[in-house]
């Protein structure tokens, strides 16, 4: 560690000399105080790998400075935990204290005494097939929608347990269910289990989210559909990305870009990508990814006959991905720029969404040095990010409150640290 300290201020201070910039200069480029910057340049303190990208951009080193503190992946466990096909599903629901889900082996139940508790149901009854079929299909694509809806605007914790119901209710009609409904139900069945999943990361649990994905996965292909399962990479690369682990993002989402599939998962994974080449600092990769998600993404044939893989509320995701990457490349004057014109157009009704790139646009101002501005957003932003209780919102909202932190005799940071402070004590997951 002290090697790497006397390495990289020995190079910064090459390059900052080399291209004729004084420390006050460089200071006022990075929004770091000169006295920091001195301290990392003299090898006596360790440079974070946002100091590193941002003097990496400010001095055009092209990822050379960046290359020298590179972002430490978290070590939480990936171990996914697969049920086999005689698993039930269990789930306890409670007003007054923790709701849970857990599969289980059906001997396990068993074993438990579990069968004897209330049923719900007197034995399987007949699915409908044909025009009946369809309508019953039809009116389950809708109450997606209308859940999707819903998730905009209310935590996790009051999805899953009907997302969850309404998963097992597909899953358990297409049994008795002609081949033609049978593979539509399944197929509806993974959209939901793949929303379930992402809700999970959304409620902090990476574990539920990775055995959601999977669980999806098998359902798509038990209903024809084997492009869900490249999907699911782009998935598990959006953990990997919150985790700071560039190497696996980047990885798993050039995996998802293996064989023929469609221009819209094809093209979600290359922006995946692309955002795992800006954690990495590399910035001609990055924009190479984007340049080829944009080109993927415009040959997407809507079809209506099936739920909209991936977001819903971006005109542009493209665009507003574009600002998310360069905040990573240290280039936050940009960025702000950028989700500023892009977060316009996100409709109103979308709080999520609002909340999730309002956020990152509030800490691409901090960092950009837009001190009081930031604090504006962000003070707009608090009650909803406590509405939807994101864990990945507030990844973005400690990265802003250890920004605000530099700037302690700043009038707003100072308004604002308690309501900042008690907003990530709430929504700790």
């Amino acid at each position: 560690m002290r090697e790497q300290r006397h390495r990289f201020g020995q190079e910064l201070r090459r390059l900052r000399m080399a291209g004729g910039f004084t420390l006050d200069k460089l200071a006022g480029l990075v929004h770091y105080s000169k006295g920091q910057l001195s301290k990392v340049e003299r090898g006596l303190k360790a440079p974070s790998p946002e100091l590193a990208r941002l003097c990496d951009a400010a001095l055009g080193a092209g990822g050379e400075l960046a290359a020298l503190v590179p972002v430490r992946p978290s070590e939480a466990d990936t171990t996914e935990e697969i049920h086999g096909d005689e698993e039930v599903w269990l789930m306890h629901l409670s007003a007054d204290g923790p709701s849970w889900f857990q599969p289980m082996d059906r001997r396990q139940v068993m074993a438990a005494g579990a069968a004897s508790m209330m049923r719900l149901g007197l034995g399987p009854s007949p699915v409908p097939s044909g025009a009946e079929g369809t309508s019953l299909l039809e009116v389950s694509r809708s109450l997606f929608d209308q859940y999707r809806r819903l998730g905009q605007t209310v935590s996790p914790s009051f999805m899953l347990p009907a997302l969850i119901a309404q998963t097992h209710t597909l899953r358990e009609l297409s049994r008795g269910a002609g081949t033609g409904t049978r593979q539509g139900l399944l197929r509806l069945a993974s959209r939901y289990a793949e929303y379930i999943g992402w809700l999970m990361q959304e409620a902090g649990d990476e574990q539920a989210a990775l055995w959601w994905t999977r669980r999806a996965v098998e359902l798509a292909a038990a209903g024809g559909d084997e492009d869900l399962a490249a999907y699911a990479l782009v998935r598990r690369a959006l953990i990997t990305l919150y985790r700071q682990d560039a190497v696996q993002t980047i990885g798993l989402a050039q995996q998802a870009q293996t064989g023929t599939l469609p221009p819209r998962i094809h093209g979600l994974a290359a922006q995946r990508e692309a955002q795992g080449h800006a954690l990495d600092g590399d910035y001609d990769a990055c924009m190479r990814g984007l340049d080829r998600a944009r080109a993927l993404l415009a040959r997407h044939t809507p079809d209506s006959d099936a739920p909209v893989i991936g977001t819903t509320h971006l005109t542009d995701p493209v665009a507003m991905v574009t600002g998310w990457c360069l905040l990573d490349l240290g280039r936050p004057r940009e960025a702000a720029e950028i989700i500023d014109r892009q977060l316009a157009q996100v409709p109103p009704e979308a709080l999520r969404t609002r909340a999730r790139y309002g956020m990152r646009r509030a800490l691409a101002h901090a960092v950009a040095g837009d001190i009081d501005h930031a604090c504006e957003l962000a003070q707009e932003l608090i009650g909803t990010t406590a509405t939807v209780a994101s864990a990945t919102i507030t990844a973005d909202l400690r990265r802003l409150a250890h920004t605000l932190a530099r700037h302690p005799k700043n009038a707003s940071v100072r308004a604002l640290t308690p309501q900042l402070t008690a907003s990530l004590h709430t929504d700790a997951p």
